[in-house]
């Protein structure tokens, strides 16, 4: 694991796999799994479907202010610049 992956992996919720660490959010109607890569500093937003096994990437435009916010105070928190999260890929 690198630095970032395990500073995140310390903050709730966050766990670590190898170069990536990931966080499951649900909010009233919907369910997001979130992943930051630190090999290429980036962000990615999966919805997870009501089975909880199929998710599919989605575009950060469609993903709640909130959560977004959110995510940025996360990686915040564990020192990684919170304007990589609306880094187009």
């Amino acid at each position: 694991m690198s630095e970032y992956v395990d500073a995140l992996a310390d903050l709730e919720g966050w766990f670590a796999e190898d170069f990536a660490a990931r966080v499951h959010y649900r909010g009233a109607d919907d369910a997001y799994s979130i992943e930051f890569y630190e090999p290429s500093n980036c962000v990615l937003y999966w919805k997870v479907k009501g089975d909880g096994e199929t998710a599919v990437p989605v575009g950060r435009d469609t993903v709640p202010d909130p959560l977004r916010e959110r995510v940025r105070q996360d990686l915040s928190e564990a020192g990684i610049d919170p304007e990589v999260e609306g880094r187009f890929l």
